[in-house]
Protein backbone atom coordinates (compact mmCIF):
# COMPACT_ATOMS: atom_id res chain seq x y z
CA UNK A 1 0.00 0.00 0.00
CA UNK A 2 1.45 3.02 -1.32
CA UNK A 3 1.92 6.19 1.12
CA UNK A 4 -0.92 8.70 0.99
CA UNK A 5 -3.63 6.28 0.33
CA UNK A 6 -5.98 5.93 2.80
CA UNK A 7 -6.55 2.49 4.69
CA UNK A 8 -9.70 0.77 3.36
CA UNK A 9 -12.02 -0.76 6.27
CA UNK A 10 -11.55 -4.50 7.01
CA UNK A 11 -14.28 -6.65 6.06
CA UNK A 12 -15.25 -7.63 10.16
CA UNK A 13 -15.20 -3.49 10.44
CA UNK A 14 -17.88 -3.66 7.70
CA UNK A 15 -19.48 -6.41 8.70
CA UNK A 16 -20.09 -4.76 12.88
CA UNK A 17 -21.17 -1.14 11.56
CA UNK A 18 -22.69 -1.60 8.01
CA UNK A 19 -26.92 -1.97 8.53
CA UNK A 20 -28.65 -5.11 8.18
CA UNK A 21 -31.22 -5.73 5.48
CA UNK A 22 -34.56 -6.90 7.20
CA UNK A 23 -35.45 -10.31 7.20
CA UNK A 24 -38.84 -11.43 5.78
CA UNK A 25 -40.72 -12.57 8.31
CA UNK A 26 -41.38 -16.13 8.78
CA UNK A 27 -45.35 -15.40 8.93
CA UNK A 28 -45.69 -14.85 5.46
CA UNK A 29 -44.10 -18.46 4.67
CA UNK A 30 -46.07 -20.20 7.07
CA UNK A 31 -49.41 -19.11 5.70
CA UNK A 32 -48.15 -20.14 1.87
CA UNK A 33 -48.07 -23.37 3.18
CA UNK A 34 -51.05 -23.29 5.42
CA UNK A 35 -52.70 -22.18 1.30
CA UNK A 36 -51.17 -24.68 -0.37
CA UNK A 37 -52.22 -27.39 1.71
CA UNK A 38 -56.06 -26.08 2.15
CA UNK A 39 -55.73 -26.01 -1.62
CA UNK A 40 -54.27 -29.28 -2.07
CA UNK A 41 -57.20 -30.44 0.38
CA UNK A 42 -59.86 -28.81 -1.56
CA UNK A 43 -58.36 -30.77 -4.97
CA UNK A 44 -58.35 -34.41 -3.21
CA UNK A 45 -62.17 -33.54 -2.10
CA UNK A 46 -62.70 -32.79 -5.37
CA UNK A 47 -61.41 -35.44 -6.88
CA UNK A 48 -63.00 -37.73 -4.37
CA UNK A 49 -66.38 -36.73 -5.05
CA UNK A 50 -65.74 -37.09 -8.90
CA UNK A 51 -64.49 -40.57 -8.10
CA UNK A 52 -68.39 -40.87 -6.25
CA UNK A 53 -70.41 -38.90 -9.18
CA UNK A 54 -68.68 -41.49 -11.28
CA UNK A 55 -69.22 -44.31 -8.97
CA UNK A 56 -73.12 -43.25 -8.63
CA UNK A 57 -73.75 -43.00 -11.85
CA UNK A 58 -72.45 -46.35 -12.85
CA UNK A 59 -74.66 -48.07 -10.28
CA UNK A 60 -77.52 -45.62 -11.09
CA UNK A 61 -76.99 -47.80 -14.16
CA UNK A 62 -77.21 -51.05 -12.61
CA UNK A 63 -80.21 -50.54 -10.37
CA UNK A 64 -82.09 -48.00 -12.42
CA UNK A 65 -84.70 -50.47 -14.53
CA UNK A 66 -86.04 -47.71 -16.66
CA UNK A 67 -84.10 -45.97 -19.59
CA UNK A 68 -84.10 -42.24 -20.01
CA UNK A 69 -85.35 -42.87 -23.85
CA UNK A 70 -88.25 -45.15 -22.34
CA UNK A 71 -90.05 -41.86 -20.07
CA UNK A 72 -89.72 -38.37 -19.84
CA UNK A 73 -90.15 -36.46 -16.93
CA UNK A 74 -91.65 -32.81 -17.18
CA UNK A 75 -89.69 -30.88 -14.23
CA UNK A 76 -92.83 -30.11 -12.60
CA UNK A 77 -93.32 -33.25 -11.90
CA UNK A 78 -89.62 -34.56 -11.03
CA UNK A 79 -89.02 -35.66 -7.45
CA UNK A 80 -86.66 -32.61 -6.53
CA UNK A 81 -89.67 -30.10 -6.83
CA UNK A 82 -92.96 -32.90 -6.26
CA UNK A 83 -93.40 -34.87 -3.50
CA UNK A 84 -93.05 -38.65 -4.52
CA UNK A 85 -94.35 -42.01 -2.99
CA UNK A 86 -92.41 -45.24 -3.71
CA UNK A 87 -92.59 -48.76 -1.90
CA UNK A 88 -89.45 -50.64 -0.53
CA UNK A 89 -89.55 -53.89 -0.22
CA UNK A 90 -87.01 -56.30 0.93
CA UNK A 91 -86.20 -59.91 -0.53
CA UNK A 92 -84.48 -62.90 1.34
CA UNK A 93 -82.40 -64.33 -1.54
CA UNK A 94 -80.31 -66.92 -0.06
CA UNK A 95 -80.35 -70.17 -1.94
CA UNK A 96 -81.90 -72.10 0.96
CA UNK A 97 -84.84 -70.78 2.30
CA UNK A 98 -84.93 -67.52 -0.10
CA UNK A 99 -87.52 -66.71 -2.33
CA UNK A 100 -90.00 -63.89 -3.29
CA UNK A 101 -91.58 -63.18 -0.24
CA UNK A 102 -90.94 -59.40 0.77
CA UNK A 103 -89.88 -60.04 4.39
CA UNK A 104 -89.40 -55.88 4.35
CA UNK A 105 -92.21 -53.97 3.64
CA UNK A 106 -92.40 -50.22 3.95
CA UNK A 107 -94.17 -47.28 1.98
CA UNK A 108 -92.17 -44.17 1.99
CA UNK A 109 -93.03 -40.28 1.02
CA UNK A 110 -90.17 -38.07 0.16
CA UNK A 111 -90.84 -34.13 0.21
CA UNK A 112 -88.91 -31.74 -1.58
CA UNK A 113 -89.67 -28.85 -0.09
CA UNK A 114 -89.48 -29.96 3.40
CA UNK A 115 -86.44 -32.11 2.45
CA UNK A 116 -88.32 -34.82 4.64
CA UNK A 117 -90.14 -38.26 4.60
CA UNK A 118 -92.38 -40.40 6.20
CA UNK A 119 -92.18 -43.84 5.78
CA UNK A 120 -94.56 -46.76 7.28
CA UNK A 121 -93.34 -50.20 7.97
CA UNK A 122 -95.92 -53.09 7.55
CA UNK A 123 -95.88 -56.61 9.30
CA UNK A 124 -94.93 -58.86 7.14
CA UNK A 125 -98.10 -61.17 8.14
CA UNK A 126 -100.75 -58.36 7.79
CA UNK A 127 -103.86 -59.26 6.11
CA UNK A 128 -104.45 -55.83 3.93
CA UNK A 129 -108.44 -56.18 3.32
CA UNK A 130 -109.03 -54.33 -0.13
CA UNK A 131 -111.54 -54.74 -2.19
CA UNK A 132 -110.59 -57.05 -5.58
CA UNK A 133 -107.48 -58.54 -4.16
CA UNK A 134 -107.34 -61.80 -2.86
CA UNK A 135 -106.46 -62.58 1.02
CA UNK A 136 -102.69 -63.48 2.26
CA UNK A 137 -100.13 -61.96 3.77
CA UNK A 138 -98.77 -59.11 3.06
CA UNK A 139 -95.39 -60.60 2.33
CA UNK A 140 -96.70 -62.98 -0.16
CA UNK A 141 -98.12 -60.21 -2.47
CA UNK A 142 -95.39 -59.70 -4.11
CA UNK A 143 -94.48 -63.13 -5.01
CA UNK A 144 -98.27 -63.72 -6.57
CA UNK A 145 -97.73 -60.81 -8.48
CA UNK A 146 -94.77 -62.05 -9.93
CA UNK A 147 -96.28 -65.78 -10.55
CA UNK A 148 -99.18 -64.27 -12.30
CA UNK A 149 -97.29 -62.33 -14.90
CA UNK A 150 -95.40 -65.34 -15.47
CA UNK A 151 -98.32 -68.58 -15.95
CA UNK A 152 -101.28 -65.81 -16.57
CA UNK A 153 -99.42 -62.96 -18.91
CA UNK A 154 -96.77 -64.92 -20.52
CA UNK A 155 -94.00 -62.66 -19.43
CA UNK A 156 -90.44 -63.34 -18.94
CA UNK A 157 -88.28 -63.14 -15.31
CA UNK A 158 -87.89 -59.15 -16.15
CA UNK A 159 -90.83 -58.29 -17.48
CA UNK A 160 -92.59 -60.50 -14.75
CA UNK A 161 -90.71 -58.90 -12.19
CA UNK A 162 -91.37 -54.77 -13.05
CA UNK A 163 -94.87 -56.07 -13.66
CA UNK A 164 -95.11 -56.99 -10.19
CA UNK A 165 -93.36 -54.12 -8.69
CA UNK A 166 -96.10 -51.71 -10.69
CA UNK A 167 -98.46 -54.43 -9.19
CA UNK A 168 -97.31 -53.86 -5.54
CA UNK A 169 -97.63 -50.64 -5.32
CA UNK A 170 -101.25 -50.10 -7.07
CA UNK A 171 -102.57 -52.11 -4.34
CA UNK A 172 -100.71 -50.48 -1.66
CA UNK A 173 -101.59 -46.82 -3.11
CA UNK A 174 -104.58 -47.92 -3.02
CA UNK A 175 -104.88 -49.34 0.61
CA UNK A 176 -103.10 -46.12 2.04
CA UNK A 177 -104.66 -43.41 -0.10
CA UNK A 178 -101.74 -41.82 -1.64
CA UNK A 179 -100.57 -42.03 -5.23
CA UNK A 180 -97.21 -44.40 -5.12
CA UNK A 181 -94.96 -43.75 -8.13
CA UNK A 182 -91.66 -46.31 -7.61
CA UNK A 183 -90.76 -49.53 -6.67
CA UNK A 184 -87.39 -50.75 -5.18
CA UNK A 185 -86.31 -53.89 -4.28
CA UNK A 186 -83.53 -54.97 -2.25
CA UNK A 187 -81.91 -58.12 -1.00
CA UNK A 188 -80.47 -59.19 2.04
CA UNK A 189 -76.95 -59.12 1.14
CA UNK A 190 -77.43 -55.68 -0.03
CA UNK A 191 -78.50 -54.70 3.34
CA UNK A 192 -75.42 -56.67 5.03
CA UNK A 193 -73.20 -54.72 2.29
CA UNK A 194 -74.19 -51.26 3.17
CA UNK A 195 -73.80 -51.38 6.64
CA UNK A 196 -70.17 -53.33 6.24
CA UNK A 197 -69.57 -51.00 3.90
CA UNK A 198 -70.23 -48.01 6.74
CA UNK A 199 -68.08 -50.08 9.18
CA UNK A 200 -70.85 -50.92 11.29
CA UNK A 201 -73.69 -49.65 13.43
CA UNK A 202 -74.16 -49.02 16.54
CA UNK A 203 -77.49 -50.38 18.30
CA UNK A 204 -79.15 -51.35 21.65
CA UNK A 205 -79.82 -54.98 21.17
CA UNK A 206 -83.06 -55.45 23.42
CA UNK A 207 -82.79 -58.86 24.27
CA UNK A 208 -81.03 -62.04 24.01
CA UNK A 209 -81.29 -63.36 20.51
CA UNK A 210 -80.18 -66.97 20.08
CA UNK A 211 -82.09 -69.11 17.12
CA UNK A 212 -80.51 -71.86 14.90
CA UNK A 213 -82.05 -73.17 11.86
CA UNK A 214 -80.27 -75.31 9.55
CA UNK A 215 -82.29 -75.47 6.91
CA UNK A 216 -81.52 -72.10 5.39
CA UNK A 217 -78.29 -71.60 7.55
CA UNK A 218 -79.72 -69.06 10.31
CA UNK A 219 -77.88 -68.61 12.88
CA UNK A 220 -78.69 -66.16 14.95
CA UNK A 221 -76.52 -65.47 18.28
CA UNK A 222 -76.57 -61.85 20.39
CA UNK A 223 -76.09 -60.72 23.43
CA UNK A 224 -78.53 -58.11 25.29
CA UNK A 225 -77.10 -54.35 25.52
CA UNK A 226 -75.40 -51.76 23.38
CA UNK A 227 -73.14 -52.65 20.55
CA UNK A 228 -72.11 -52.41 17.41
CA UNK A 229 -72.95 -54.86 14.72
CA UNK A 230 -71.56 -55.62 11.46
CA UNK A 231 -74.01 -56.82 8.25
CA UNK A 232 -74.61 -60.11 8.94
CA UNK A 233 -75.39 -59.22 12.70
CA UNK A 234 -77.00 -56.06 12.21
CA UNK A 235 -79.60 -58.36 9.63
CA UNK A 236 -80.06 -60.45 12.40
CA UNK A 237 -81.26 -58.05 14.70
CA UNK A 238 -84.25 -57.02 12.63
CA UNK A 239 -84.68 -60.73 11.15
CA UNK A 240 -85.04 -62.25 15.26
CA UNK A 241 -88.39 -63.39 15.78
CA UNK A 242 -88.12 -66.67 18.08
CA UNK A 243 -85.80 -68.42 20.19
CA UNK A 244 -85.33 -72.30 19.92
CA UNK A 245 -86.07 -72.89 23.41
CA UNK A 246 -89.08 -70.37 23.44
CA UNK A 247 -88.04 -67.95 26.19
CA UNK A 248 -86.79 -65.20 24.36
CA UNK A 249 -89.63 -64.65 22.23
CA UNK A 250 -90.30 -61.31 19.46
CA UNK A 251 -92.83 -60.51 17.64
CA UNK A 252 -93.58 -58.87 13.47
CA UNK A 253 -94.01 -56.03 15.66
CA UNK A 254 -90.56 -55.53 17.38
CA UNK A 255 -89.15 -56.35 13.90
CA UNK A 256 -90.85 -53.68 12.23
CA UNK A 257 -89.48 -51.52 15.00
CA UNK A 258 -86.03 -52.85 15.04
CA UNK A 259 -86.17 -52.25 10.73
CA UNK A 260 -86.93 -48.12 11.45
CA UNK A 261 -84.14 -48.11 14.06
CA UNK A 262 -81.81 -49.78 12.20
CA UNK A 263 -82.85 -47.60 8.90
CA UNK A 264 -82.06 -44.39 11.27
CA UNK A 265 -78.73 -45.56 12.22
CA UNK A 266 -77.78 -45.89 8.62
CA UNK A 267 -78.94 -42.75 7.59
CA UNK A 268 -76.92 -41.11 10.32
CA UNK A 269 -74.04 -42.92 9.70
CA UNK A 270 -74.12 -42.21 5.97
CA UNK A 271 -74.13 -38.51 6.96
CA UNK A 272 -71.37 -38.43 9.21
CA UNK A 273 -67.43 -37.66 8.21
CA UNK A 274 -66.53 -41.37 8.56
CA UNK A 275 -69.75 -42.31 6.18
CA UNK A 276 -68.73 -40.06 3.81
CA UNK A 277 -65.37 -41.25 3.10
CA UNK A 278 -66.91 -44.77 2.91
CA UNK A 279 -69.53 -43.78 0.57
CA UNK A 280 -67.56 -45.28 -2.65
CA UNK A 281 -68.51 -48.67 -0.86
CA UNK A 282 -71.68 -48.06 0.09
CA UNK A 283 -72.17 -47.38 -3.59
CA UNK A 284 -71.02 -50.10 -4.54
CA UNK A 285 -73.35 -52.07 -2.32
CA UNK A 286 -76.41 -50.94 -3.01
CA UNK A 287 -75.78 -51.22 -7.25
CA UNK A 288 -74.92 -54.44 -6.59
CA UNK A 289 -77.77 -55.64 -4.70
CA UNK A 290 -80.67 -52.99 -5.21
CA UNK A 291 -83.34 -52.34 -8.56
CA UNK A 292 -85.64 -49.49 -8.69
CA UNK A 293 -88.08 -48.44 -11.76
CA UNK A 294 -87.30 -45.00 -12.04
CA UNK A 295 -85.42 -43.39 -14.87
CA UNK A 296 -81.51 -43.15 -14.28
CA UNK A 297 -82.10 -39.05 -14.05
CA UNK A 298 -84.58 -39.30 -11.24
CA UNK A 299 -82.63 -41.54 -9.46
CA UNK A 300 -79.74 -38.79 -10.02
CA UNK A 301 -82.05 -36.41 -8.81
CA UNK A 302 -83.45 -38.13 -5.97
CA UNK A 303 -79.94 -38.41 -4.28
CA UNK A 304 -79.13 -34.94 -4.94
CA UNK A 305 -82.16 -33.58 -3.40
CA UNK A 306 -82.09 -35.91 0.10
CA UNK A 307 -78.63 -35.64 0.22
CA UNK A 308 -77.37 -35.24 4.33
CA UNK A 309 -81.11 -35.94 5.13
CA UNK A 310 -80.98 -37.19 8.71
CA UNK A 311 -82.74 -39.66 10.92
CA UNK A 312 -84.26 -37.03 12.73
CA UNK A 313 -85.99 -35.68 9.36
CA UNK A 314 -87.37 -39.34 8.83
CA UNK A 315 -91.04 -39.69 10.94
CA UNK A 316 -91.05 -43.45 10.96
CA UNK A 317 -94.30 -45.10 11.62
CA UNK A 318 -94.35 -49.19 12.61
CA UNK A 319 -97.74 -50.56 11.92
CA UNK A 320 -99.32 -52.58 14.85
CA UNK A 321 -101.90 -55.09 15.30
CA UNK A 322 -103.43 -58.23 16.79
CA UNK A 323 -102.09 -61.77 15.50
CA UNK A 324 -104.97 -64.57 14.98
CA UNK A 325 -103.56 -67.40 13.11
CA UNK A 326 -102.74 -66.90 10.44
CA UNK A 327 -102.47 -62.91 10.07
CA UNK A 328 -101.84 -59.66 12.19
CA UNK A 329 -105.22 -57.64 11.66
CA UNK A 330 -103.88 -54.55 11.87
CA UNK A 331 -105.00 -51.74 14.53
CA UNK A 332 -107.67 -49.52 12.91
CA UNK A 333 -106.12 -45.92 14.66
CA UNK A 334 -102.75 -46.93 13.87
CA UNK A 335 -103.44 -47.67 10.54
CA UNK A 336 -105.71 -44.26 10.23
CA UNK A 337 -102.44 -42.62 11.69
CA UNK A 338 -100.29 -44.11 9.01
CA UNK A 339 -102.49 -42.63 6.44
CA UNK A 340 -102.84 -39.44 7.39
CA UNK A 341 -99.09 -39.18 8.00
CA UNK A 342 -98.35 -39.76 4.58
CA UNK A 343 -100.91 -37.65 2.74
CA UNK A 344 -100.25 -35.20 4.83
CA UNK A 345 -96.29 -35.39 4.19
CA UNK A 346 -97.24 -35.50 0.76
CA UNK A 347 -99.67 -32.34 0.33
CA UNK A 348 -96.68 -30.17 2.26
Amino acid sequence: MTQGSAELPSRRANAKTAPRSPKKPKKRRVWKVVLLLFLAVILIIVAYFGFLANKANNAIQQIGTVSNDDVKIPTAESVKKKAVGMVLLGLDTRAKGGGMNTDVMMVAVFNPNSKSATVISIPRDSLLQLDGYGERKANANYATFFSQARSEKGMDKEAAEEDAKRAIRDMLGKFFGVDLKYTAVVNFKGFEDVVDALGGIEVNVDMDMRYVDNYDGTNINLKKGFQKLNGDQALDFVRYRKSNDGKNMSSDFDRNKRESEVVAKIVDKMKSLSGITKMGEVIDAVGDNMEIDMPPKEIQNLMKTYFGISSSDVQFIPLEGVWKSPYVYLDEAKLSEARAALQAKMAE
